[in-house]
């Protein structure tokens, strides 16, 4: 007995496989001055596979947040052109749901004045107007909403501009995804539901 207790032993860890925590993607923006977090909504599930593949390629990571507007958004990736989009890798169909809006720390796709309303893959905004900007509800695709790090944002849509609202200071973007779990959201402040 003593033989098949120690094979017992030896065996069990083969049997029981540690416990896989789920992890979450988390939208990462670091900036010269900080990090920005922001929940990706399941609900839009084409715009949030999007925002991971191009932070995983690094796409924007020698883009900057080109349009800044103060009480408006925050806007980054590829510069919008009077002939539309410069550069922008795709065109995503829009994804608009009635329980996600345009409020303060939502992270929206831009686009240009396409009929169909085609988001760019290139480019998004975080919307920085503490009321919210319900004009743009049904128009863009809000897919992520930041929970940490608007104090940010705040600072970055009061720096001077020159006539198209692009900072005279570049604020170079370096986006990441992280990957967290329940308890390391909930350290930073979110709550996942």
């Amino acid at each position: 007995m003593p033989a098949l207790l120690v094979l017992f032993a030896y065996l069990l860890p083969f049997f029981i496989q540690p416990e896989v925590k789920k992890t979450y993607p988390i939208g990462q923006i670091k900036v010269d001055s900080g990090e920005i977090l922001f929940w990706l909504y399941d609900e839009t599930p084409v715009h949030k596979a999007s925002f991971i593949k191009l932070a995983n390629e690094g796409y924007w990571d020698t883009l900057t947040f080109n349009r800044v507007i103060n009480n408006f958004v925050a806007q980054g990736g590829c510069p919008d052109t009077p002939a539309g989009f410069s550069n922008s890798p795709y065109l995503l169909k829009p994804e608009f749901n009635p329980a996600i809006r345009h409020t303060y720390g939502a992270v929206g796709a831009g686009r240009d004045n396409n009929p169909d309303k085609l988001s760019a893959g290139c480019q998004f905004y975080i919307v920085q107007n503490k009321n919210g900007l319900p004009r743009l509800d049904n128009n863009y695709t809000v897919f992520g909403q930041v929970f940490r790090g608007m104090e940010l944002i705040d600072t970055i849509v009061a720096l001077k501009t020159d006539s198209t609202n692009t900072p005279l200071t570049p604020i170079r973007l370096d986006i990441n995804v992280l990957n967290l779990t329940a308890g390391e959201l909930k350290k930073l402040g979110y709550i996942v539901k």
